[in-house]
């Protein structure tokens, strides 16, 4: 009961935070496209090159629309699957190779997706599959957020009776004002700057999935060399070293 409390407490405050500050970032947005709209349909004199301007101003907004409204989809699906675990076995090799061509094909054209780990491709974990896709996912696209060229590694491993994973990036390492404390993320009352396309709601969900299950995750950045951030979870893991040749 108390660990159910706690969770949706957590989850109360995401939301609040949210909510609170999301509210300019749709109104700013909203109000840009309806005068550049309006303005195209009351005036006859605008140029070619005004136009393409109001253009891409447009879509530029429409598109933070989009990244928002997905943001509160998201945050709603979090909610639901929050409640209980669907834990199976899966090959880890194929999972996490699944996160790589995802993130890949989000990536810039000069970012190199890469996946490491000394376990056997054979290695089996038991988990649950949803939450560690969101878990990845957010993971993945906050790397992507902040790297324009160079790579971003998956790294994974069995350590301390569970499931250790890092994501490292050689992006601008600008979330530095994130570093250890997450639950900070989740009750900033001037958090605006961290829910938006640079990371932020992201981040605390990741927080979230992870204190649910029991585990650890850190952060560490520099600005202009990148960002690590580390998860581990308890998990039960087998063949480990199947077929791997001992030398």
């Amino acid at each position: 009961m108390v660990s159910e409390i706690n969770r949706a407490q957590r989850s109360e405050r995401v939301k609040t935070v949210f909510m609170a500050n999301v509210s300019h970032a749709l109104r700013t947005p909203i109000n840009t496209i309806i005068y550049d709209s309006k303005k195209l349909m009351e005036h006859d004199d605008i140029t070619r090159q005004q136009i393409q301007s109001m253009a891409t101003e447009i879509n530029e907004n429409a598109n933070q629309l989009m990244y928002f409204i997905s943001q509160l989809l998201e945050l709603s699906n979090f909610e639901n699957s929050m409640g209980t675990f669907t834990l199976i076995e899966v090959n880890l090799a194929e999972l996490m190779a699944s996160y790589r061509r995802e993130a890949q094909r989000d990536a810039g054209t000069d970012v190199t997706v890469v996946v490491r780990s000394q376990l056997s491709p054979h290695c089996k974990a038991t988990l649950d599959t949803n939450l560690m896709y969101q878990l990845m996912i957010h993971l993945l696209r906050n790397a992507n957020a902040h790297t324009s060229d160079g790579s971003i590694t998956i790294e994974y491993g069995y350590e301390d009776k569970g499931l250790e994973i890092t994501v490292t990036d050689t992006g601008d390492g600008n979330i530095k004002e994130q570093q250890n404390d997450f639950s900070d993320l989740i009750q900033k009352g001037d958090s605006l700057t961290f829910f938006n396309k640079d990371s932020g709601l992201g981040l605390s969900i990741c927080k979230s999935i992870i204190d649910s299950l029991k585990g650890e995750i850190t952060l560490t950045s520099e600005p202009g060399k990148g960002c690590k951030v580390s998860v581990w979870i308890p998990c039960k893991m087998r063949d480990m070293k199947k077929g791997i040749i001992a030398r």
